[in-house]
């Protein structure tokens, strides 16, 4: 039971940490959107606006990845405080959480990649 209790006090901390990190993502998000609209308000011309309309989608697609992101976190944690502590802890728990750690190592990934692609555009266009 002491490792039970161990393993699922590591498991809080992972999807605090993930909790924590995704809200991060999503604000920088919104000061990704404000940086847009800065380079739409200078009128620079379609060379400018078509990737701005594209970033403006992609920010709107992350943003529900984050909110989706979150809210498995959430069911996790339920799932977590509602423990049966005679479980095995290599049962359900544990593969719910390979699932949820192999998609967050995705979603950074990709979050990465975009916030490279558009830190690359507002140094040309700001």
């Amino acid at each position: 039971m002491q490792t039970k209790v161990l393993y699922l006090s590591d498991l809080k901390f992972n999807l605090e940490t993930w909790k924590r990190e995704l809200r991060f993502h999503f604000n920088e998000m919104d000061t990704f959107q404000e940086k847009l609209e800065e380079i739409a308000e200078r009128e620079f011309g379609q060379k400018a606006l078509k990737p701005l309309e594209v970033y403006q989608n992609r920010i709107m697609i992350e943003k529900d990845a984050i909110s989706k992101l979150l809210h498995r976190i959430r069911n996790k944690m339920i799932n977590i405080n509602r423990v049966n502590y005679e479980e095995n802890i290599d049962g359900r728990l544990h593969n719910e959480q390979h699932t949820l750690r192999e998609d967050m190592k995705d979603y950074i990934k990709l979050h990465y990649e975009l916030k490279e692609e558009m830190m690359d555009y507002f140094l040309e266009w700001l």
